[in-house]
């Protein structure tokens, strides 16, 4: 076994990574505190040829050395706005017919094996705070959450690692 090189994985430019089909699928990250996790969520995105990134609230915003560094470069690519409220953001995303789900424990969650047969053209997901998680006010304009099962003592997890499982799972059953 042997390691593909740099040309063998064809690596879209970011003009490539402009112009190609996208998944329909749109992180909003709701008063994330981290700009290293922030700068995951964009390298991430990248990596899964996602629709976009919805910045709300304090969320760091690019550029900024910290978010680059874990980035490596996916601000250039990955399309992102942002927005002084979450409640602005995902108003906007349902006037755009998208379905939107937040990333939280919740009474009805789906769990997310479960999750990734939803069917929607559009869906935007929703990651919450470090601390807090996903407002309550905002899980309200939610259509419903998804739930990472968690078998441990911990039942939280940092949110560039549920941003990779959760949208690894999503994306697996599109592509």
């Amino acid at each position: 076994m042997r390691k593909r090189t740099m040309e063998e994985l064809n690596r879209k430019s970011v003009e490539d990574f402009r112009n190609a089909d996208k998944i329909q699928i749109t992180v909003v990250l709701d008063n994330i505190r981290s700009m290293h996790n922030v700068g995951s969520v964009f390298r991430t995105a990248d990596a899964f040829l996602l629709q976009s990134i919805f910045l709300c609230g304090y969320t760091p915003r690019p550029p900024h050395r910290d978010i680059q560094k874990t980035a490596l470069g996916a601000t250039e690519s990955v399309d992102w706005k942002y927005f002084p409220t979450t409640s602005e953001a995902l108003h906007l995303l349902k006037q755009e017919d998208y379905l939107i789900y937040a990333v939280e424990q919740a009474e009805g969650s789906l769990s997310l094996k479960s999750a990734s047969h939803l069917e929607c053209s559009r869906l935007a997901v929703v990651f919450g705070n470090e601390v807090e998680g996903v407002h309550d006010d905002i899980l309200k304009l939610c259509d419903g959450c998804f739930e990472i099962p968690q078998l441990g003592m911990k039942h939280s997890l940092n949110i560039s690692v549920a941003a990779g499982i959760v949208l690894w799972e999503l994306v697996r059953n599109r592509l």
